[in-house]
């Protein structure tokens, strides 16, 4: 006999030998059967239907999971299931969008969603970018027209030249609408030069926000690659056990463009002086470092970091994955931080140094599998709050408000110099740093919105909220009964 489901999948039930059992038993039995069959096909069709309408309704529930209850990391992504997909959409194209991404991997990144959004926007076909060998565009929808190059008629080879220009940064949809789309009657292609935050982080309307979600979560891609040993990186780290993803953001170009530093010896604060001043395109030459540092501008340091751990209460045993570049001062600046936490790792300590040489001479390439690592880990703790830092802790609200610890660099800063000083004692300075951060671990709460100052309110990628709630539940997961302890 054959029980089929609404999604026409088929389920047998083969025949038993009859000899043995009663015929009356026989058809009770076979009548059980096919009925908790069919019970469970209904089951899940009224999942799958409730999931589709209120898909963060499961997610919801496993919020309010205490952090030591929670399933084991490779079951957190299987949780969140993506939004229902729109229709297609049929619109007559407005004229072709090619864009340049400038910046590192996660400006790119943003920007390369934000322009998905200006070209659904002004019903524009986007020609897709390349991301310096990192990403690929995956998004099945139709929401918005994408090729791979333009059309032959609009190519050089034909003496056509694309309008060339750089759109106003934090920009509306007003702005676009009635000064960019002018511009494709005029001249049919256009090509933003720059394509860092020239969307606004807020005022756009509701469904272009979610639509930034999709093409950020689901819709953008790395290449198999990199995904491949992304992935090997993530289950070498997570054979070990529950990790923290400590992104040390204390390389030399950040350290120079920055001025800071504090820590460094004087010729190395020359060599990082001589680096800002062989860019002429910088801006900022002479720095204040310990100014800078006070205001809680500087990233913290990798001795500075050590003690933070230390007071937010990781012990030796914990297992520590470093996500940066090459650290400046080398393994003489990490060694407070080995001798704290010996469980350290870098990716080219864990993978076979055969793995790694096609992707060490793209600072981009190996920032993915940071970002990968840094996505799926227990903690992150960045120690600067950039690009990366950013985009890494809004993926892991979108998976379901993972612990990501977001250090007040102008407050640890001040309790560590009263520390190092003699005047704070540890106990007191351990209990200062948890206070500080109570509220400062990835806990749901409502995006900044300073009006007229982009730069300075709460990033869209940080924290997208429109995606992460629906409608009135907004309130009760923004609530303080949904705010997380540390452990």
């Amino acid at each position: 006999m054959e029980v089929r489901s609404e999604n026409n999948i088929q389920v047998r039930c083969d025949k038993i030998p009859c000899q043995l059992i009663p015929r009356t038993r026989l058809q009770v039995w076979f009548f059980r059967v096919c009925s908790s069959i069919l019970l469970w096909t209904c089951l899940i069709q009224l999942l799958a239907v409730c999931e589709l309408w209120h898909p963060r309704l499961l997610t919801g529930l496993t919020n309010r999971i205490p952090w030591t209850s929670r399933p084991p990391l490779r079951l957190q992504h299987s949780l969140h299931s993506p939004p229902p997909l729109p229709p297609p959409r049929n619109y007559r194209s407005n004229g072709f969008l090619k864009v340049s991404c400038n910046g590192g991997l996660n400006q790119m990144r943003a920007a390369i969603c934000d322009m998905v959004i200006v070209a659904r926007l002004l019903n524009l076909t986007l020609v897709v970018p390349e991301l310096d060998k990192t990403s690929f565009w995956a998004d099945p929808r139709d929401e918005v027209r994408i090729i791979k190059r333009l059309p032959k008629k609009f190519s050089r080879k034909y003496g056509f030249q694309a309008f060339r220009m750089s759109p106003v940064s934090w920009s509306n949809e007003k702005y676009y609408l009635e000064q960019i789309l002018p511009l494709f009657s005029k001249h049919k292609v256009v090509h933003f030069n720059r394509t860092d935050t020239r969307l606004a982080n807020n005022g756009i309307q509701l469904d272009l926000q979610k639509l930034r979600c999709r093409v950020n979560f689901q819709g953008l891609k790395f290449t198999p690659e990199i995904e491949t040993l992304g992935y090997k990186l993530v289950r070498i780290l997570q054979d070990k056990g529950p990790f923290v993803a400590l992104h040390l953001r204390y390389e030399m170009d950040m350290l120079a463009f920055s001025g800071c530093t504090h820590g460094c010896t004087v010729e190395e604060a020359e060599e990082l002086k001589r680096l800002r001043y062989a860019y002429p395109w910088w801006r900022e030459k002479e720095i204040m470092s310990e100014e800078r540092r006070q205001q809680g501008l500087c990233p913290l340091t990798p001795e500075e970091a050590t003690l933070v751990l230390q007071a937010l209460g990781f012990d030796k045993d914990t297992q520590i994955y470093i996500a940066s570049g090459e650290i400046f001062g080398s393994e003489r600046r990490l060694a407070s931080l080995r001798a704290a936490f010996p469980h350290i790792v870098k990716k080219e300590t864990i993978l076979d140094p055969a793995e790694l040489p096609q992707f060490q001479n793209h600072s981009s390439q190996m920032a993915a599998l940071d970002f990968m690592v840094s996505v799926a880990s227990n903690t992150f703790i960045p120690t600067y709050y950039g690009n990366m830092a950013k985009v890494v802790e809004g993926h892991r609200r979108y998976l379901g408000f993972k612990r990501s610890i977001l250090p007040d660099r102008k407050k640890l800063v001040e309790l560590l110099d009263l520390h190092q000083n003699g005047t704070l004692p540890w106990n007191d300075f351990a209990l200062a740093v948890r206070q500080v951060h109570e509220k400062r671990m990835g806990q749901p709460f409502r995006r900044r919105i300073i009006p007229d100052k982009p730069k300075e309110e709460d990033y869209f990628y940080a924290n997208p909220e429109e995606c992460l709630c629906e409608g009135t539940k907004c309130e009760d997961l923004v609530g303080p009964s949904n705010s997380s302890t540390l452990h």
